[in-house]
């Protein structure tokens, strides 16, 4: 089975800049990863936090992750390319660009 990918840091938390040990987490995007983890989805997060910064910020992410209530298999920190969006035959096709 192909894993989904979910990003952390506005997708099911509010963070304000790098302020990452201050994120909030947004309970209704989280209940709705936790429902696709439950039906057998296979559930990484994937983040960029502290690429540029050099800082390591893997265990307070997976802390925060954890005591948000979130259901993952795989946290993955920095493998995600930094970028504006991504466009494939899955997320943005490319027949959808304007």
């Amino acid at each position: 089975m192909k894993p989904i990918y979910i990003d952390i840091d506005q997708t099911i938390c509010r963070t304000d800049g790098n302020d990452y040990q201050h994120s909030e987490p947004i309970p209704e995007n989280i209940a709705k990863i936790n429902k696709l983890y439950d039906s057998g989805e296979v559930i990484i997060y994937w983040t960029v936090r502290g690429r540029t910064s050099g800082i390591n910020w893997y265990d307070l992410t997976k802390k925060q992750l954890l005591s948000w209530g979130c259901k993952f298999h795989r946290l993955d920190m920095n493998s995600k390319p930094d970028a504006k969006a991504f466009i494939d035959d899955i997320c943005i096709k490319i027949e959808d660009l304007k």
